[in-house]
């Protein structure tokens, strides 16, 4: 297995995984400005242009390192950019990575990060040297959660009182997700 010279372009029923661009600067701040989004993730929302710009930035980057594969979600009728899925801290001597993913509150509710997260896992397991995937989430996020235990995850742990954003703390909830389970269980994007 080698790892992509671009971020490769998956499909679903309803988006497209693609690489990120500088364009996507302003999607990046829709989505990482909207606090409803970002209610449950471990950094305050963006506030500027600037931060969303530094985010692309620092994806690129640490995909040119071999560090992470980033996809923008693009709705396939419209174009619109309505989230982002990334694997990411890739470690090559422990064969694990962790999965993110971040969706716009205007396309909730529709399945689509189901689609998109499973699209990328099965991409990961076929093309990286990966046997185990990892996700953090805040254990109030029960709408992650569903999408973690429905893509096969299964929660491992919880790291108390983690992150502190705003002067509010909150837990982490770990999730982890093996290779063999994946197959065992033929959770897929479709």
């Amino acid at each position: 297995m080698e790892f992509p010279s671009e971020v490769p372009r998956l499909e679903t029923p309803h988006l497209i995984l693609r690489g990120p661009a500088e364009t996507d600067a302003p999607g990046i701040l829709a989505i990482f400005g909207d606090p409803g989004t970002m209610r449950y993730w471990s950094r305050p929302p963006m506030q500027t242009l600037d931060e969303a710009k530094s985010r692309l930035e620092r994806v690129l980057r640490v995909f040119q390192s071999r560090e992470a594969v980033p996809w923008i979600l693009e709705r396939r009728d419209t174009g619109e950019l309505v989230g982002t899925c990334d694997l990411f801290r890739l470690d090559s001597q422990n064969l694990r990575c962790e999965c993110g993913y971040s969706l716009a509150s205007s396309a909730w509710g529709r399945g689509w990060m189901r689609h998109a997260l499973g699209t990328a896992i099965a991409w990961g397991f076929a093309h990286l040297p990966l046997e185990r995937i990892e996700a953090d989430t805040d254990p109030r996020n029960t709408a992650s959660i569903r999408l973690l235990k429905r893509l096969g995850f299964r929660l491992e742990g919880t790291l108390r009182e983690r992150w502190r954003v705003a002067g509010e703390v909150s837990d982490s909830a770990m999730y982890g997700l093996l290779r063999r389970e994946w197959g065992a269980q033929n959770c897929s994007a479709e």
